[in-house]
């Protein structure tokens, strides 16, 4: 059935992507899959640069590494079928470049439970449903 299977995070909100990651681990044991641990690291603007670190874009994304790698520690999966990704820029822009990349043939991601700002301002798991060239499946919280 699925053979790749990509899981979006956001560090600041694990809760959120808790769910997808069950669900992920649940498909990716049942049908053999591989799967993928995304996190993505935004650009920090152009005007902040004179209040931090020259390195912190590095900073931020090795940090990131680190907390990608002990959570992919926490799938009870064999190693050799679990990876993760840190990449920088926008976060629907890369979650679809990487599932492009990796060759990815279901993204789960978790999301929100609907609310008027969402309606208003769109979401980034609203942009992967309708950009993406796989099968995408959403959990709520």
């Amino acid at each position: 059935m699925f053979k790749t299977i990509l899981v979006p995070v956001d560090l600041a909100e694990v809760d959120i992507a808790k769910p997808a990651i069950d669900k992920a681990i649940a498909l990716a044991d049942w049908s053999g899959a591989s799967l993928r641990l995304i996190n993505v690291q935004p650009l920090l603007p152009a005007t902040y640069m004179d209040y931090v670190p020259s390195d912190f874009d590095e900073q931020q994304k090795e940090w990131a590494e680190k907390a990608m790698k002990e959570l992919a520690g926490k799938v009870p999966l064999p190693a050799g079928r679990v990876s993760t990704v840190v990449r920088v820029g926008g976060v629907y822009p890369e979650i679809l470049a990487e599932s492009e990349d990796w060759g990815a043939d279901l993204i789960v991601i978790g999301s929100h439970r609907p609310a008027m700002s969402t309606y208003l301002l769109g979401s980034n798991a609203k942009t992967v449903v309708r950009h993406a060239k796989c099968s995408v499946l959403v959990v709520r919280e």
